[in-house]
């Protein structure tokens, strides 16, 4: 017959009894724990795993926000840099249009240097180039007023980034936490106090998910926005390639014309 290794009743109540409490939450040996009895090392064990459930939904709130807060500011750059990439688009446009100008001009001497009628006229009667006149100052690049108006929300939740970056946050975690459970005196005798923390954490968890709902609202206005600008500068880049094929056609006549005058 094969032995037990130990003489004691693997099912007996005070085995789940004390299998009830984990050992790595430092219950076993807490100097707080003289004449507790074992309902009430339990009691006090539920209150800290609720205490402990509080700060890391707390904690996980404000990670949260943080990356809103993140993909915020990621929205902001990103809007930036199509506005500067608009202004590019715009100055090409403008380009292209002086191009055209210069290449009528052109046409027009060639058209004149090929017929000598024209060519006398020209000399005898020609009147002098009116001047140009003075290039108007460029307006700067407007988006939409999408992305105008998403923007300058947007701009104003700077300092809250900063506020809730990992590296920067200063979380004030002493108030609720497994440590507050053992406030000295048993929580049986004065609960009022991990009653106080938990409200606090309840309080900080309701105004996080708030801040959460108004980031994701913003982030969803910044991405219309987003779109809208990409949308505008896909017909402006498709404007511009029928610009150049018609430039392209142009500056080729015009050196066949040239050609042949030689």
């Amino acid at each position: 017959m094969m032995a037990y290794p130990d003489s004691r009743n693997p099912f007996a109540d005070d085995d789940d009894e004390d299998s009830f409490r984990p050992s790595n939450r430092g219950l076993d040996g807490d100097p707080g724990d003289g004449g507790l009895t074992d309902a009430e090392r339990r009691q006090r064990y539920l209150q800290q795993e609720v205490m402990h459930t509080a700060q890391s939904a707390v904690d996980s709130s404000y990670r949260s926000l943080g990356y809103i807060y993140e993909s915020e500011k990621m929205g902001v750059e990103t809007a930036e840099e199509l506005m500067r990439q608009g202004e590019v688009l715009k100055r090409t446009d403008k380009m292209l249009d002086n191009m055209d100008e210069d290449l009528k001009t052109s046409q027009k001497h060639i058209n004149s240097i090929k017929s000598v009628w024209g060519g006398l006229v020209s000399y005898f009667k020609g009147k002098p180039d009116q001047p140009k006149p003075p290039a108007e100052e460029p307006k700067p690049y407007q988006a939409n007023e999408r992305l105008q108006s998403a923007l300058a929300t947007s701009r104003g939740q700077e300092d809250k980034y900063q506020a809730s970056h990992p590296n920067l946050r200063k979380l004030e975690t002493g108030g609720f936490g497994a440590s507050a459970s053992v406030d000295g005196d048993f929580s049986a005798r004065n609960g009022s106090s991990q009653n106080r923390h938990l409200r606090q954490a309840h309080q900080t968890l309701d105004n996080n998910l708030g801040e959460m709902a108004d980031g994701l609202s913003r982030l969803k206005r910044l991405a219309l926005g987003l779109q809208s600008e990409i949308e505008s500068q896909d017909d402006s880049i498709d404007c511009l390639f029928n610009k150049v094929d018609k430039m392209d056609t142009k500056i080729n006549n015009t050196n066949q014309q040239i050609k042949r005058l030689k």
